[in-house]
C-alpha cells in the first residue's frame, strides 16, 4: 500500500463528510470548523515542564468542588 496524498486524503474527508452527513450538512460542518491557532510545539514544551502530580491533583481538586452533571 503506497502513501497517499495530502490531496487524497483531502479529497476521501471530503466524500466521507457528503456521504455520512450530506452535501447540506458537510459545507455547514466544514462552515463552522475552525483549525485553531497558535504554536502546539511551544505550548506543549510549557505544558509538559509541569509536574504531573501537580496537575492530577488540581484536577482532582477542581472535581470536588464542581460535581460532574
Amino acid at each position: 500500500m503506497s502513501a497517499r496524498t495530502l490531496h487524497q486524503i483531502q479529497q476521501e474527508g471530503l466524500n466521507v463528510l457528503v456521504e455520512k452527513l450530506g452535501p447540506d450538512d458537510a459545507i455547514r460542518f466544514l462552515r463552522i470548523y475552525e483549525p485553531g491557532s497558535g504554536d502546539w510545539t511551544q505550548d506543549r514544551k510549557k505544558i509538559l515542564k509541569n509536574d504531573p502530580d501537580k496537575i492530577i491533583k488540581s484536577i482532582m481538586a477542581r472535581r470536588k468542588k464542581v460535581p460532574a452533571p
